[in-house]
């Protein structure tokens, strides 16, 4: 069967798949079998409770919850449990939330159902450095007993919005986090058949304390009574803003007011007015790429990859909000770096494109050591002409891949993915994948299926020649979609509300068999969309560009952007590079033309300053920082 019929196949049954009951016992409810709005419920007609407030990042909204008075975030529970006063035996909690970047220093409560006089909860769910952690309260030892089921290797805080269904059903409980694969937990106390909330009340984001209060966002918080949610929730594309019930304040279309007055919003909405200069860097030569990545409790870092050998390449730190030169590293022609970690284990992987002084081909894998605070070597991988690195974990493996250019004058090649194996400390190979002249790997995940885009450049003759998707199936990657494209240079996939796109940078039009076209670099790039219905990406817009080497993808309030890298124009490396904003049905409309030389990659980052566009120049060592300004 072809990986795209069985993916057909695979999709349709986790579609269909029906609500299942864990331990194969029922639930003799007292409560409809509908979803239970908790976060509705604390919202009065009005709009927000004093202690909530309603913000919107990546075109989301959710609410931002005060610790100064956690009992206003309180409600009745006998609001929601209309018909009897139990807890339902088998349930689903659904949570969407966006936590802070930065880490945790304690407990942050979701919420807790707890009785008026007693400090014990009831239910609650707790949210922990890398961890979540689901209470109950268990009668069946005398006085009580609090029971506390940890999900661990649970990482939310990286200001990303992610959907939880928390499934229970007795002594069973699975966790799933963006429709990715449960985590599956047994414990010796099952959860109560009969749990009174008499006199309880839900507290959202809090413990009746001002201590413990969750600092980031709510978007969501469903019970759902008697079936796992999972299938419900997993049928959307953007599945980490997936919704099975949210305020109607919160909701993207809100209803138009009954009077004339204009809709206002408790919150600031940023809207990109224009870019101005902000920093000119100049690097120790010609920059091929760009990694911006932050080391938590150190700070934000700029890794670039310069050409010139020595002096090498150049890591610059973000200090008093500038870039300052920080570590130089040998490389040898690098073309990117790639930040990654595992565990508490950071890494910084660099493609080096040449050989080394003795004629050896390694691209280098650098580790964080923090008693020097500093990278040093790790691990030496050979590669051939390497253009990128790709790091992504699948079923909680680490995996990194490489992107072989060529050996020789041999464009087509084999490109490799390594995995990591705990025991050695190393990666080692996995798997093979044909390329010709490949210059970028784009690594992304749909529900819980893992794609894997290579860009295809060059396979000797030609620039015209497929470029590849595949679909991580039965432990490898398998070919998903072919799509003819002209000498691609990067892959970029990015989502816009429920929709799935994919754009390519197409550089360069050249064949050997036919004649030149009369300017083989002002040629279309192309932005596909996911189309569910045909299991296949499809073409959504075409973009004149100019030896287009790089997209890059960013928010700005409600907008969204996509910038190219606009290189050569056939005449001078002195081209534009643009902005291009989405207008819904019109789709990317240009909106800001950015004078650039020989532009080879995008990075947008974000401080506590503002937001930032970050290119470099592969013809001139000189990189710089821009600034978008919001109104």
């Amino acid at each position: 069967m072809s990986a795209p019929l069985l993916l057909w196949v695979v999709l349709l049954r986790w579609a269909s798949g029906g609500g299942f009951i864990r331990g194969g016992r029922t639930w003799q409810h007292c409560t409809d079998l509908r979803p239970l709005d908790i976060l509705s419920e604390a919202v009065p007609a009005g709009g927000p409770a004093r202690g909530m407030r309603v913000f919107q990042v990546q075109g989301v909204r959710g609410f931002q919850l005060s610790a100064s008075r956690p009992r206003a975030l309180g409600f009745p529970a006998s609001r929601l449990f209309i018909h009897c006063d139990r807890f339902p035996e088998e349930f689903s909690i659904i949570v969407t939330l966006r936590a802070l970047r930065r880490p945790a220093k304690r407990n942050e409560y979701i919420f807790t159902l707890m009785v008026e006089e007693s400090p014990s909860v009831l239910v609650g769910l707790r949210y922990a450095p890398d961890k979540l952690h689901f209470l109950f309260w268990s009668q069946e030892r005398a006085g009580g007993w609090q029971t506390r089921v940890t999900f661990p290797n649970v990482s939310l805080s990286d200001n990303q919005w992610h959907t939880l269904v928390l499934a229970v059903s007795g002594q069973s409980f699975s966790l799933t986090v963006d429709c990715s694969i449960p985590k599956d937990v047994v414990v010796e106390t099952p959860f109560p058949a009969s749990l009174s909330v008499r006199r309880a009340n839900f507290y959202l984001g809090n413990r009746r304390r001002r201590k413990g209060v969750f600092t980031g966002l709510l978007r969501q918080l469903v019970l759902l009574p008697g079936a796992d949610a999972t299938p419900r929730i997993c049928h959307a594309v953007n599945f980490k803003v997936a919704t099975l019930s949210v305020p109607s304040v919160l909701q993207d279309v809100p209803a138009r007011p009954v009077s004339n007055e204009v809709l206002k919003y408790p919150y600031v909405q940023h809207r990109l007015d224009y870019v101005e200069e902000y920093q000119n860097l100049v690097t120790n030569s010609e920059t091929m790429g760009i990694e911006v990545f932050t080391i938590p409790r150190v700070g934000l870092f700029a890794a670039m990859a310069n050409r010139l050998t020595p002096p090498g390449s150049a890591i610059y730190r973000w200090t008093d909000g500038k870039f300052v030169h920080y570590q130089n590293i040998p490389t040898y022609q690098a073309q990117s770096w790639k930040y990654f970690t595992i565990g508490k284990k950071i890494f910084l992987a660099v493609a080096n494109f040449e050989q080394n002084e003795r004629g050896q081909e390694f691209s280098v894998i650098f580790k964080w050591s923090r008693r020097k605070a500093k990278f040093i070597t790790h691990q030496r991988i050979a590669t051939h002409s390497a253009r990128d690195w790709e790091a992504f974990v699948i079923e909680g493996e680490a995996f990194l891949a490489v992107v072989n250019h060529r050996e020789g004058n041999n464009h087509n090649i084999d490109s490799v993915i390594y995995r990591w194996n705990p025991r050695t400390g190393l990666f080692e190979t996995n798997q093979t994948i044909p390329t010709s002249g490949a210059y970028d790997w784009e690594f992304f995940t749909i529900g819980p299926y893992s794609f894997l885009a290579v860009a295809n450049t060059f396979n000797g003759t030609s620039t015209k020649i497929h470029s590849h998707i595949y679909i991580w199936l039965s432990g490898s990657f398998q070919l998903f979609q072919s799509i003819l494209t002209f000498g691609a240079a990067d892959w970029e996939v990015f989502h816009i509300g429920d929709r799935v796109f994919l754009a390519v940078a197409n550089s360069h039009s050249y064949d050997s068999g036919t004649p030149a076209p009369s300017n083989f670099y002002a040629i279309n790039s192309t932005i596909y969309e996911l189309n569910i219905t045909a299991q296949m990406f499809v073409k959504f817009q075409d973009l004149l560009t100019y030896s287009a080497l790089d997209w890059e993808f960013f928010s700005v309030g409600d907008d969204s952007f996509l910038v190219v890298a606009n290189s050569f124009d056939g005449f001078t490396f002195s081209v534009n590079s643009i902005i291009y904003r989405w207008q819904g049905y019109e789709g990317f409309v240009a909106a800001h033309h950015l004078p650039t030389v020989g532009c080879r990659d995008w990075e947008a980052f974000h401080t506590a300053e503002g937001s930032y566009l970050f290119y470099s120049s592969a013809k001139e060592p000189l990189s710089k920082v821009l600034k978008l300004k919001t109104t």
